[in-house]
């Protein structure tokens, strides 16, 4: 049996610091959220949201899944996509990838990994769409690196095809963010990706009225 009793004495000073700060710091707590964050990333034990991005409880409403993907079949992220668009009104949606991400990586390798296949089928897709930039980085970290950073886009993208961000666009300014947590120095950056160019140029074929 695994021996838990280290967890729960570091939940009982993890309570004692924030009564230190407030006494009513649970009670408050309690009495709802209003994140102006949704956060996209990966599943990653080394990529924590809360502790890359500084933030406290309440202000990030958060999705992980391996290689932070968006695919729209999958129930899970469309459920907390569209609940926190439509009900939390957060005002920001990020997609943050991370470099060395083992998705990444081993959709990359040709072995048969079973339930993860069809999965990881997506990124192999990105790197579909993207495959000549991609070839031409002869250096294989830079080459994983750069896909990272697609993948983050192609993700981003795939939020912009949805119509509850469309809709939120279009009513209330929402806007969407690709990000990359780099594990070696541990910073965050913003790949700056012009969004609302991207929006005209699939508009034709994703917009929804």
């Amino acid at each position: 049996m695994a021996d838990f009793s280290k967890i729960f004495e570091n939940n009982e000073k993890w309570i004692a610091s924030k009564l230190a700060i407030s006494p009513t710091y649970f009670e408050d707590l309690s009495k709802g959220q209003q994140p102006e964050y949704l956060y996209i990333g990966c599943s990653d034990s080394r990529v924590t949201a809360e502790d890359l991005m500084g933030v406290k409880p309440g202000e990030v409403f958060i999705h992980r899944n391996i290689a932070n993907m968006v695919i729209s079949i999958d129930l899970n992220v469309m459920s907390v996509l569209n609940y926190a668009v439509n009900h939390l009104k957060v005002k920001q949606i990020i997609v943050c990838g991370h470099y060395a991400c083992g998705g990444v990586k081993a959709a990359m390798q040709s072995g048969d990994l079973g339930i993860l296949n069809p999965w990881l089928r997506n990124i192999r897709d990105v790197y579909r769409l993207h495959k000549n930039e991609l070839n031409a980085i002869e250096d294989e970290s830079k080459r994983y690196d750069r896909l990272v950073e697609l993948n983050v886009q192609e993700q981003c993208v795939n939020l912009i095809k949805t119509a509850a961000v469309q809709r939120a666009y279009k009513e209330r300014g929402l806007t969407v963010h690709g990000w990359v947590f780099d594990v070696r120095t541990g910073k965050l950056i913003d790949l700056n990706i012009d969004f609302p160019a991207i929006l005209r140029g699939i508009m034709e074929i994703y917009r929804i009225d």
